[in-house]
């Protein structure tokens, strides 16, 4: 007699494993294969194209807390890394819901699709919920994301390649993502009915060390008026210095801050001492703050969302920002000469900090992702007022000697 029930339980074509030999079973999509990564959840419901393709996510594997990721497809026009043809960061997404077929004007692609051209390993139907509470919990994981269309897993395997990863503490990623050689940006912001344009007509020439930096920091910069030349990560303050920039911009980028600062923070020192306006975003604002005499370090779950409130000292305003940084400077190592300017509303952490009667400054959060959505775009104004007075002040010397 046949006893064969009549049902079928889904073979899993994809798992998550963690070193402790928990196991997350899904559905695969993406990339067929297996990556290695720390586990974090972004809270964001759109720009989940922005997020894939951010260098800051090198090194890790984002759960969506939205459940319906992927149902607008996927557009070129949406990509951050500068390098149309670099592989994302990233190295795996988690998502609740299966992918949809793209609905949305601007979609040119399937979302599996592009997410297998870009090299990210997926797995749907996963209880994200769950996941996101463990990670609060728990602090974010290292795991395993596997993928195979036939289900076939060694799982022990995986549960012991989990367990030798490096934590994300002592690791310098930024080698993975910047640029290989010096470029320069002239592409400004989105318009409606317009699209991106050029700046033709710059009023000042800025040097941006390219941590693993986005593209709407260079169009929002471009868009100010600047003239952008972008170095690598490993650019001394001999090379910076010596395009005679009207100001200095610091990225965003990946992994730990006092890792990147090895080589990094002597350059930015020294920038800061040259009295050159110096704006830092992310990556960029936790090596001013070591360069400046601070201390950073590993937070339990990171910020990653697009709508974190963050409280501007300097206005009084609340800002709604996007963030993504698994690590924070410390304010209690800040010395004296260095204030406070922005704090984080959910946490109390730091969100930004300037230097006393210098044109230094640099914020935690990214004004360019604009969730606000032009909340934070003053930041970028007050760059260049702080280039415009130097500018001045310059002008006025050079009076006064004649």
């Amino acid at each position: 007699m046949d006893i064969t029930p009549p049902w079928s339980e889904a073979k899993p074509t994809a798992l998550l494993v963690f070193a402790d030999g928990t196991i997350v079973e899904g559905t695969g999509a993406g990339l067929v294969g297996k990556a290695t990564g720390e586990v974090c959840f972004n809270t964001a419901m759109t720009g989940y194209e922005e997020i894939l393709t951010d260098p800051s996510y090198a090194g890790q594997i984002v759960t969506f807390t939205f459940p319906h990721i992927g149902n607008v497809g996927a557009n070129e026009n949406d990509i951050e890394t500068v390098n149309m043809a670099q592989a994302s960061g990233v190295r795996g997404c988690v998502l609740r819901a299966d992918i949809t077929a793209p609905s949305n004007w601007r979609a040119t692609r399937d979302f599996d699709q592009w997410l297998k051209a870009r090299g990210i390993v997926a797995v749907t139907g996963v209880d994200t919920r769950a996941l996101t509470a463990l990670i609060r919990d728990r602090g974010m994981p290292n795991a395993v994301i596997a993928h195979d269309p036939k289900g076939e897993f060694d799982r022990d395997a995986l549960v012991r390649e989990a367990a030798a990863l490096h934590s994300m503490a002592g690791l310098d990623l930024v080698p993975e993502v910047t640029t290989g050689q010096t470029f320069t940006w002239d592409e400004t912001a989105w318009q409606d009915g317009v699209g991106y344009g050029r700046q033709e007509a710059p009023e000042f020439h800025v040097v941006a060390v390219d941590y693993g930096i986005k593209r709407n920091i260079l169009r929002l910069l471009a868009s100010r008026g600047c003239r952008i030349t972008v170095l690598p990560a490993t650019a001394t303050a001999e090379d910076i210095l010596a395009h005679d920039p009207d100001g200095v911009f610091l990225s965003n980028g990946p992994g730990d801050p006092a890792e990147t600062g090895r080589y990094a923070v002597p350059a930015i020192r020294e920038v800061v001492d040259a009295g050159v306006p110096t704006f830092g975003i992310c990556l960029g604002h936790q090596m001013l703050g070591l360069a400046l005499g601070g201390r950073t370090a590993k937070m339990g779950q990171g910020h990653h969302g697009a709508n974190h409130p963050v409280k501007d000292f300097t206005t009084g305003k609340v800002e709604i920002t996007s963030m993504n940084h698994g690590f924070a400077l410390d304010r209690d190592s800040l010395p004296a000469d260095v204030e406070e300017t922005h704090v984080s509303l959910f946490d109390g952490s730091n969100c930004g900090i300037r230097l006393k009667g210098r044109p230094v400054f640099s914020v935690q959060y990214h004004p360019e992702a604009s969730p606000g959505p032009k909340d934070s775009h003053y930041l970028f104004g007050r760059f260049v007022d702080l280039m415009r007075e130097r500018r001045a002040a310059e002008k006025g010397d050079l009076a006064e000697a004649s």
